[in-house]
């Protein structure tokens, strides 16, 4: 009855102040909304890394000439001329676990087609790079075993080249000039979007790895060589794997720097959370300080309160209320304003979220611990900074306090 009749009296004292409570509520409000939807904003920030890594090809490990530690700017990762197609042909042959393996070869050309031009970057690859960066066909075909043997002059457009050089027309069986030279067009790619850096993943040309070389390029080394591991919890030792062929190979010595480079999807993927984990965070910790800012609001007004209300108080005490009444209803009165406060930032603060992820360009991601975590915290502030308040009003003398006017 005790407990009952404090709450009652509390939302009764509330309600009598409608707009002085509800602005009151209004820095909390903001706080707790500022706080979901910063943290939306970083977990879909976290959630856009994860998706382009997935889209760039599943179990990946990719060998890159140069060495990724040196402090020569030459000799850094996919500078150097160290990779061959023999490398790509001995890791084949003796690591197992590999699914799909592609050496690729890489230049900027320009494309010509009728009376429309086009600057790209240019893929010599073989078949085995369909499955490797989880590829698909929009229209046509991709390259084969037979193309890669013949050293065709065939390619295969990414969509946006496509529609750069072909607009609304069907690509397939018409002809683009790569660096002058007539190739055949058998397929298109379907769209890849933006990568995790943001380069355009459809803005490429892909032709057989031995065209490349040879016919177009006149190159004998490599840029790379990406390949599958067929499971998982295999890619760890493929990786070390490579590596140990790949020093013995190119007679690296025990204490030399490797002149080669080798990296996993799982480590940039790694990489790129650490860094979007400390974005959510930084965002998360700039909108909790909305959250004292409206705790001090509610502090100062309720102090107001206690200066408006002494009458109210001294003749509670002369009626025999105790300290513990008299400052459990004001410390209500504090956390009624919090919670509603809270609930009422959770509503405003998911709603925004939504409406960024819908109207704007801002992908966001609402989960339940930023809200539970937000609420959690607006009581929780809504109680420290009534104690002061609650205590000054219990400690009223009640002769002071009748004589109040």
């Amino acid at each position: 009855m005790w407990f009952s009749e404090s709450i009652h009296m509390a939302l009764t004292s509330l309600l009598a102040n409608r707009l002085r409570s509800l602005l009151t509520m209004l820095g909390m409000i903001i706080g707790v909304a500022a706080v979901i939807i910063m943290v939306a904003i970083g977990m879909g920030v976290k959630k856009n890394i994860t998706d382009s890594i997935s889209g760039m090809g599943s179990n990946m490990v990719m060998l890159l000439p140069g060495s990724a530690d040196s402090d020569d700017v030459q000799g850094a990762a996919g500078s150097d001329r160290t990779l061959t197609l023999d490398d790509a042909a001995a890791i084949a042959k003796e690591i197992p676990h590999i699914a799909h393996l592609s050496p690729v070869v890489n230049q900027t050309v320009p494309l010509v087609a009728g009376n429309k031009n086009w600057t790209t970057t240019l893929y010599g690859v073989t078949p085995d790079y369909l499955y490797i960066r989880n590829l698909a066909t929009r229209s046509g075909l991709f390259l084969t075993a037979d193309d890669l043997h013949s050293r065709r002059r065939v390619a295969v457009l990414g969509l946006t080249v496509a529609k750069k050089l072909f607009q609304s027309q069907n690509p397939v069986g018409q002809t683009v000039r790569i660096s002058g030279q007539p190739y055949r067009i058998i397929g298109v790619l379907d769209s890849k979007g933006a990568s995790v850096w943001g380069d355009d993943q459809d803005d490429v040309i892909l032709i057989p790895l031995t065209t490349a070389q040879e016919r177009l390029l006149g190159i004998t080394y490599l840029q790379g060589i990406m390949m599958q591991v067929d499971t998982p919890p295999y890619i760890d030792g493929v990786q070390g794997a490579v590596i140990n062929i790949m020093r013995q190979r190119h007679h690296i010595q025990p204490g030399q720097d490797d002149d080669f480079t080798v990296q996993t999807l799982q480590s940039i993927q790694q990489t790129l959370h650490k860094t979007g984990a400390m974005l959510t965070l930084f965002l998360g910790s700039i909108a909790a300080i909305s959250l004292l800012v409206g705790g001090i609001g509610i502090m100062n007004i309720m102090l107001v309160s206690v200066t408006e209300r002494t009458r109210e108080i001294g003749i509670r005490k002369a009626l025999g209320a105790t300290y513990a009444a008299i400052m459990l209803q004001f410390l209500i009165e504090s956390v009624v304003i919090s919670v509603l406060g809270g609930l009422a930032g959770i509503a405003v603060g998911c709603l925004s979220a939504r409406l960024l992820s819908g109207i704007g360009n801002i992908e966001t991601q609402i989960t339940l611990f930023p809200i539970l975590l937000s609420f959690a915290f607006s009581v929780g502030t809504g109680i420290f900074f009534g104690l002061y308040p609650a205590r000054k009003a219990a400690l009223k003398d009640p002769i002071d306090a009748l004589r109040y006017e």
